[in-house]
């Protein structure tokens, strides 16, 4: 009879991501899996089973990942918690890990690392995949006195919004504004902060907009 390797609750808003992850942790791990949908759900539920370790998405409705991963430290220090994102800019792990996160992992990294990370964080170890890892390591924080000077309340709204992890598409709906008009915003913030890409958009509203 297989040992049980703990409790997880497993938090994403995706179904089909849920199913292949609660695979793995179940038959790979041992883990006893518990789902959430977003992150009201996994407040709730973390209170009814204990887990020892979430498996949090950072997308989720609701409830932005990085204010349940400051709810459940603020609450739970003892639960450890694992970031499983798309994300793969290493602003975001590092903001994850400054928040109380033990982990973090990309969604397209290989099934066993995602196993191998759940057990060493789940037995008190950090964990970052190599990639992640080996960026997170480069990354310099810029020294700006005063990051947001020129931006209009809009700007500001949609850059805050972008650094706690929405798509544009999401920010439009938060707003009430079109998809457009926040594609339109993000070039003015990158041209005010001279900024050449998104990617530098997203790490700069991590580090200076998203707490």
């Amino acid at each position: 009879m297989a040992t049980v390797a703990g409790k997880v609750l497993l938090v994403d808003d995706h179904a089909v991501v849920r199913a292949g992850c609660r695979q793995l942790l179940q038959s790979w791990a041992g883990f006893e899996v518990t789902e959430a949908s977003d992150g009201a759900e996994a407040l709730r539920l973390t209170e009814e089973i204990g887990p020892n370790l979430v498996v949090l998405d950072l997308n989720l409705p609701t409830m932005a990942g990085f204010d349940v991963i400051q709810t459940l430290h603020r609450q739970h220090p003892e639960i450890r918690i694992l970031v499983f994102s798309m994300h793969e800019d290493p602003a975001y792990a590092a903001k994850a890990l400054e928040y109380g996160a033990h982990g973090f992992i990309s969604k397209s990294d290989a099934p066993d690392e995602i196993v191998d990370a759940a057990r060493k964080v789940a037995g008190g170890g950090t964990y970052l995949s190599q990639p992640i890892a080996q960026k997170l390591a480069l990354l310099t924080l810029k020294g700006i006195d005063d990051p947001l000077p020129s931006l209009t309340k809009r700007e500001k709204d949609v850059l805050t919004l972008f650094g706690q992890g929405h798509s544009l598409g999401e920010i439009a709906a938060s707003l009430g504004v079109s998809y457009k008009t926040v594609a339109n915003t993000c070039t003015q913030i990158k041209a005010k902060l001279n900024l050449s890409t998104t990617s530098e958009m997203m790490r700069f509203a991590i580090e200076n907009c998203s707490s």
